[in-house]
């Protein structure tokens, strides 16, 4: 699903138009990104938590020449999905 096509859901769902409906999706996504690039997790309560995980530095393997290749620490957002929403989708896959 495209942020197009959530827009257009998220629209139908509340009697706002499209455009508004954007710039409250627009909003909602700066302030993840945001408050991630600050290093502030953000937790949604039943549906998951947003937050940085640092990815320690490692030695690598190029799988063309076998090369070593040494990869720098980094910093990687990572989601972890609510219990909720864990069972929610275990429920409705197993019912189909």
């Amino acid at each position: 699903m495209t942020k197009a096509e959530v827009v257009s859901i998220i629209a139908n769902a509340t009697g706002l138009t499209k455009v508004e409906t954007e710039a409250v999706v627009n909003g909602f996504i700066t302030t993840i990104r945001d408050s991630l690039k600050e290093g502030k997790g953000i937790e949604i309560r039943g549906f998951g938590t947003f937050k940085v995980r640092e990815k320690k530095p490692r030695i690598a393997r190029n799988p063309r020449t076998g090369e070593k290749v040494n990869i720098p620490k980094k910093f990687v957002p990572v989601f972890k999905p609510s219990k909720e929403l864990k069972n929610i989708i275990d429920k409705e896959h197993k019912a189909k």
